[in-house]
């Protein structure tokens, strides 16, 4: 019972975020230019994987220019180059916004945790940390989500157990690059930052299940982003700290 009452409470933080942003419209807006530019850069790379994954298809399949049903398995492996494409997408948006947006996201996430005897660190050193944190992120999901990608070619198992397990750690760890600006300001190393999480399994699963939800659906994940940033700071404002 507590695990879902800590996962209400997750959803109940991005829902609180979007309550912050909506009141402060300025702040929505200056939370958008990092996300709009992720999200032009995903658009571009996704329409040149669509447009070109049938060669790149028949560039990994060497093997199947024998077979009499090459053509169909070369569309499910150009469909599933996509559909991985996508999800991939869906789970470095955040990253990349965080690490283009760095000097936004700090300002939003410091307006929204005002924490008056922390001294601002500039942008240049806070960036490269960003990234490097963020690329350590990514290298866990990728640990997770490979073996994922394959099980989901197996049937049943593949089409019910793979997705809700996928959501859950994409949540996770969407949840770890959201709170990451709030902890780091509290002096919180990324060791410290992940076991923190861990000890709050339901609360980081709720926010971050949510958001990465609402990431899937076109074109939302860019107005939700100021949203989920300020959502994460009151997350540990006012349960994590």
């Amino acid at each position: 019972m507590r695990s879902l009452r800590d996962f209400a409470a997750g959803v109940g933080f991005f829902l609180q975020g979007l309550g912050w942003v909506a009141r402060n419209g300025r702040w929505w807006l200056f939370g958008l230019i990092p996300a709009l530019i992720a999200f032009a850069v995903y658009v571009v790379a996704l329409v040149l994987l669509g447009t070109n994954a049938s060669d790149l298809a028949e560039f990994l399949t060497p093997f199947a220019d024998s077979w009499s049903w090459r053509e169909t398995f070369r569309t499910l492996i150009g469909v599933a180059l996509v559909l991985g494409g996508l999800a991939l997408a869906v789970l470095t948006f955040t990253a990349l916004t965080l690490a283009i947006g760095e000097p936004f996201y700090e300002k939003l996430s410091a307006a929204v945790d005002v924490l008056p005897d922390v001294e601002e660190q500039p942008w240049w050193r806070t960036v490269p940390r960003s990234i490097r944190d963020s690329l350590v992120t990514l290298g866990w999901v990728m640990v997770f989500t490979v073996p994922l990608f394959f099980l989901g070619f197996v049937p049943v198992i593949g089409q019910t157990v793979v997705p809700v397990i996928g959501a859950a750690v994409s949540g996770f760890f969407l949840t770890v690059e959201l709170t990451m600006l709030a902890l780091e300001r509290r002096g919180r190393s990324r060791r410290e930052r992940f076991a923190l999480l861990r000890a709050n399994k339901g609360l980081a699963l709720g926010f971050g299940v949510v958001v990465f939800l609402l990431f899937l659906v076109p074109f939302v994940a860019v107005p939700a982003m100021p949203a989920a940033v300020a959502g994460a700071a009151l997350l540990v404002r006012d349960r994590l700290a």
